[in-house]
């Protein structure tokens, strides 16, 4: 902050022309960074264009406000003022999202203070450990690929099937089994994981074939569900 100065009165920090101009760019560069790495590690179905701009918007704009406020208490006090009567109702779809906000707003004041190195530091190290929790999948208990659902009838072997879902699975869980209204079938539901030579066509061509077996549909799965 080397650029700093006083104004006439003696106890404000003004930023030349040059410092606000590189603080606006470094800022919008951090908050581009942190909206890529957000698309890229995202799961789910809860992924939202609006939220992944809001990161863009928040880093410049905290920026702007830590460039209002300078060294100037009162500024700081009025702005705090000025904003708590703005209502933010939007819920957060994925909690994940929060700490996307909170580092947008932190590296935005880095910019916006011209601690450049912070900031570049502090992007590095978000987008790295986003990118390392999203490749190891922590957190999970287990990584779900598929959830299987076909009725069987009662009158058929259960092994036969049994066996055609260990054949074409790494692992499979028994999630749901309900008995239909004549009690001479069930719905039974799996969630599984292929195995890495086989793909959906192999495991659904294997179930149906199995005697007793119908009604077979296979829908993917979000990759970190947990049972």
């Amino acid at each position: 902050m080397e650029n700093l100065s006083l104004n006439p009165e003696g106890n404000l920090f003004v930023y030349s022309n040059v410092e606000i101009t590189t603080n606006v760019m470094v800022s919008v560069i951090v908050g581009v960074v942190l909206s890529l790495i957000y698309r890229h590690t995202h799961r789910g179905l809860s992924y939202s264009q609006s939220f992944s701009q809001t990161i863009v918007f928040v880093s410049l704009i905290v920026a702007i406000v830590m460039m209002v406020i300078g060294g100037s208490l009162a500024r700081a006090f009025a702005l705090v003022g000025a904003l708590s009567i703005i209502r933010f109702r939007t819920v957060l779809k994925d909690t994940k999202d929060m700490a996307y906000i909170f580092a947008a707003l932190a590296l935005g004041m880095a910019a916006g203070t011209s601690n450049y190195f912070l900031a570049a530091v502090g992007t590095m190290s978000v987008s790295l450990l986003a990118y390392a929790l999203s490749l190891s999948n922590f957190g999970a208990v287990y990584k779900s690929e598929f959830i299987l659902r076909f009725r069987f009838d009662r009158g058929g072997d259960s092994q036969e099937y049994l066996d055609a879902i260990s054949a074409a699975c790494k692992r499979s869980n028994l999630l749901h089994m309900e008995p239909a209204g004549d009690n001479e079938s069930l719905s039974l539901t799996y969630d599984l994981n292929l195995r890495d030579e086989l793909n959906a066509d192999d495991l659904t061509l294997r179930i149906g074939q199995v005697a007793g077996v119908s009604e077979v549909v296979l829908i993917a799965s979000k990759n970190d569900v947990d049972y």
